[in-house]
């Protein structure tokens, strides 16, 4: 499953939107955290066993849990919020702490930025699985992969609305339908991320990455994985938390596109 950009697409005045960039051959995975002590070192384990990961980074985006220190202690970076600031920031944030500590090595013997890997902190074991994202951005095939994941063994408690508005505004913004457009297991390469600076606030940042990027004319594949992570019931914090990605996604879309804004009109 791939966006109808294709590699060789070209800009307004003829040439090329993004000349040559240099491929990746080794990933550091970035993993924003909130009060995930309970599946933490499971994931960052298994993420960092993905051929290709030398750097894991867990982002501790504000926890009151022993997340960082778990996270330590299955051998991860870790770099702190003091107090939440979202998944978009988190995400900027461990991306940062990537670069401070690759600055030595690119351009020496031919070095390349590593790519990024986000992974959720919440997929446990089944964060190895995430390795089906990284072939295609090593091999230069992609700017961006995003997973598919399958069915989930427990069933989620939403009634799609985050997700309609999502898929919707990002096919008004760029002519491609996602299969899943607020999946958060994402790897790309850097000048692919750097395209997209300043990320989407909050759970914006997935819909704005995808926009974003397309709108560059950068490639952006779907690939399944089965991954499987704690599914949002129906509670009232549950309720809460869709609410504030309706909120997050919803400005993310009005941000970027007049075709956007009439759909939210609507």
């Amino acid at each position: 499953m791939t966006s109808p950009r294709e590699p060789e697409r070209v800009g307004r005045e003829g040439v090329p939107e993004h000349g040559p960039v240099a491929v990746p051959d080794t990933v550091a995975v970035v993993i924003p955290a909130k009060d995930e002590s309970a599946r933490i070192a499971a994931t960052v384990r298994a993420a960092a066993a993905i051929p290709g990961v030398d750097l894991v980074v867990v982002v501790d985006d504000g926890s009151r849990d022993g997340t960082a220190q778990a996270a330590r202690a299955a051998g991860a970076d870790v770099t702190r919020h003091e107090r939440n600031r979202g998944k978009g920031a988190a995400m900027q944030t461990g991306a940062a702490y990537v670069a401070r500590h690759e600055v030595a090595l690119v351009g020496v013997d031919g070095a390349s930025p590593r790519a990024l890997l986000f992974v959720d902190a919440d997929l446990g074991e089944s964060a190895a699985r995430t390795a089906a994202l990284v072939g295609p951005v090593l091999a230069g095939e992609a700017d961006m992969t995003i997973a598919v994941l399958p069915k989930q063994r427990q069933p989620a408690g939403g009634f799609g609305l985050v997700v309609n508005l999502a898929r919707q505004g990002i096919e008004r913004a760029t002519g491609w339908t996602p299969t899943q457009p607020l999946s958060g297991m994402r790897c790309l390469t850097r000048e692919a991320f750097d395209a997209a600076l300043p990320l989407a606030a909050g759970w914006g940042v997935e819909v704005g990455l995808t926009i974003d990027l397309l709108r560059k004319g950068l490639r952006v594949r779907e690939v399944p994985c089965d991954l499987h992570h704690r599914v949002t019931g129906r509670d009232l914090r549950s309720q809460l938390h869709r609410a504030a990605q309706y909120r997050d996604v919803w400005r993310a879309l009005l941000a970027r596109s007049p075709a956007v804004r009439r759909l939210l009109r609507r």
